[in-house]
């Protein structure tokens, strides 16, 4: 194996400089007919702002400053040193003067730009007065920021920061820089990757609704760097708490201030064991606190280590066991234990009643109970997760009507629990959603009372839910909520006419009798589309969403409830969709509403007619 040093060009025409270190394992069981590695042949180089999202096998490695360097060139140097597979940039740190490379942080944050930062002589009004040394305007296009808790979060505007450089001992270094990482978008998705940390939900009084309440998983998606120690980061990353947005509706069981032992490398052994070792703070808790400690080991840590994890032993100072926990005692913890099972998927049949896709080759037919019978014509449906009871919207959007899923369709269907005053259709009730705590949301659009509501049980007295982030004249369209019940997907129309996706995390207090729910700082969940038409929870942190860009047609695509693209496969084109469902349980196919009827996504293979005659499908929630 050899590694080849050389210089390109990039997209710029800027000289780029790394080495690339191509390590091909396990080619018995990856390349049929593989026998040995080549000895001969030239080794070319690889540039890194090209690599494909998972290309794990490549390695990047960066080349030191050489004599003589400009200081554009140094600046490059040092941005190109950045992209590398090493885990402190000890390499990058040689661009810097002994001083800057000591306090330099380069995990204090990330900025993503849409392409490589330009690095280009600052220009005179950004140079400082009597300037003594050299300045370089590092820019682009920002995209995201990750924060020091590798939070993702999209952003939009222009990158611009100097670096200033100094002569020592006769070459340019730079002295001064802001803290932190700049990395184009194609390096960011390279070097980094996407994964759930896990939490416990705060459901305030709802807690005891359900059983374990307490005990309820949330996904907190941060990310982490591919290659470096990644079992190791990703159980720090966990210890240092949840993200700011979630942290109001979410709480850890590791007591403040627990940390990793010092000099610890953690890895999954041949048996599946995860040994970690916590400091003094971590190793204060007691049993049952340890056990929850454990299993949110257990479950961040899985997507990331390269053995499947079987148990979690957590242990203190001088390695005095805290407390263990195997994959089938944490079973109670697991994350989307109230999506419910999904047996079946519903929809609106041609004769406006609800109907359910039972199972594979039998045609579909209406739902016991009065919703299936045709009482009413239905325009929408919703199911509770554990397909109970149903909640319909009638065909006028009216009246919104909750029934037994199980019984006889004489059963009189009654009086609708909600009814919208609004004059118009379009004005009028959304379709509805359920939580795993078995409450039922719906938003009223009706333009002199819009309203977001929640009706406990789906039976009780709806509740307004407030939503202070919403401006005058913005409205709900649609909504989502998530089976944990503490994330809320609103489909907003602002003033304009154009429809955004807003992800709100859901504040849960007061008591059982008095209680106070409110949606709480939306942020935008696909920022590049400027018109989404329909979205739906496909996991723990992902959504998949129907909209389009600026001038482009409608696209389905997969995103991160951080507002990241998902690295979850292309989903194949479907035009005029309406609608889409999917299911937090990942391994139900994708449904979509479209111009020709609703159609299926098997795994692996393209869209596929489920009927012609129907609309609004819904998984349960």
């Amino acid at each position: 194996m050899r590694a080849a040093e050389g210089r390109t060009k990039t997209r710029g025409g800027a000289l780029r400089r790394q080495r690339a270190l191509v390590v091909l394992a396990a080619c018995g069981t990856l390349l049929a007919g593989c026998a040995s590695m080549p000895d001969g042949g030239n080794v070319k180089h690889v540039s890194s702002s090209h690599h494909a999202d998972g290309d794990s096998q490549v390695r990047v490695y960066s080349v030191s400053p050489q004599k003589g360097e400009a200081p554009t060139q140094i600046v490059r140097g040092f941005l190109e040193a950045t992209t590398s597979d090493e885990a402190t940039f000890p390499t990058a740190r040689e661009y810097l003067t002994r001083s800057l490379a000591r306090r330099w942080d380069p995990f204090a944050s990330t900025t993503v730009l849409s392409e490589g930062p330009s690095a280009v002589k600052a220009p005179r009004r950004l140079r400082p007065a009597n300037e003594d040394g050299y300045s370089v305007e590092v820019s682009g296009a920002r995209m995201a920021d990750v924060d020091s808790k590798h939070a993702y979060s999209p952003s939009k505007g222009d990158y611009s920061e100097i670096f200033h450089l100094t002569k020592v001992d006769g070459e340019w270094r730079i002295d001064e820089m802001p803290d932190g990482l700049v990395l184009g978008e194609s390096d960011f998705q390279r070097i980094y990757r996407p994964i759930n940390t896990y939490y416990y939900a705060q459901l305030g009084p709802d807690a005891e609704s359900i059983t374990d309440g307490q005990n309820v998983l949330v996904a907190d998606p941060v990310y982490l760097r591919r290659r470096i120690d990644p079992v190791t980061r990703t159980v720090s990353a966990l210890l240092q708490g949840p993200s700011g947005w979630i942290d109001p509706v979410v709480n850890s069981a590791f007591p403040r201030g627990t940390r990793l032992a010092r000099g610890q490398h953690l890895s999954v052994d041949d048996s599946g064991v995860l040994r970690v070792r916590l400091n003094a703070r971590g190793a204060t808790a007691g049993g049952k606190q340890c056990m929850r400690m454990a299993a949110q080991v257990l479950y961040t840590v899985q997507d990331q280590a390269s053995a499947k994890v079987g148990k979690v032993e957590l242990v203190g100072p001088k390695d005095r066991q805290l407390c263990a926990q195997t994959r089938e005692q944490a079973a109670v913890y697991q994350p989307g234990r109230l999506n419910g099972s999904a047996k079946n998927a519903y929809f609106v049949d041609e004769d406006h009643r609800v109907a359910a896709f039972l199972r594979k080759n039998e045609p579909p037919r209406p739902v016991e109970g009065p919703l299936g019978s045709g009482q009413v014509e239905m325009g929408a449906v919703a199911v509770n997760r554990i397909e109970s009871e149903g909640a319909a919207v009638s065909r006028g959007r009216r009246g919104l009507y909750v029934a037994s899923l199980e019984g006889s369709a004489a059963t009189t269907l009654g009086e609708p629990v909600l009814t919208s005053k609004a004059k118009n259709e379009n004005d009028r009730l959304t379709a509805p959603s359920w939580d795993g705590l078995g409450d039922l949301w719906v938003a009223d659009r009706d333009p002199d009372n819009t309203r977001l509501l929640r009706l406990r049980s789906g039976k009780e007295r709806p509740d307004e839910v407030r939503v202070p982030d919403l401006d005058k004249g913005e409205r709900i369209e649609s909504l989502r909520i998530s089976s944990d019940g503490v994330r809320i997907a609103l489909r907003v129309r602002a003033r304009d006419g154009h429809t955004s996706l807003q992800l709100g995390r859901v504040v849960r207090e007061g008591t059982l009798k008095k209680p106070r729910v409110t949606v709480e700082q939306l942020r935008p969940v696909a920022p590049q589309l400027v018109d989404v038409s329909a979205a739906s929870w496909a996991g723990g942190s992902r959504l998949v969403v129907v909209g389009r860009e600026s001038g482009s047609v409608q696209q389905l695509q997969y995103m991160e409830t951080d507002g990241s693209v998902s690295d979850q496969p292309t989903l194949p084109g479907i035009t005029d969709v309406t609608g889409v469902a999917a299911s937090e349980d990942e391994s139900k196919p994708l449904l979509a509403d479209s111009e020709d009827g609703i159609v299926r996504l098997p795994p692996d293979a393209n869209w596929k007619m489920l009927t012609e005659n129907g609309s609004a499908p819904a998984y349960p929630g």
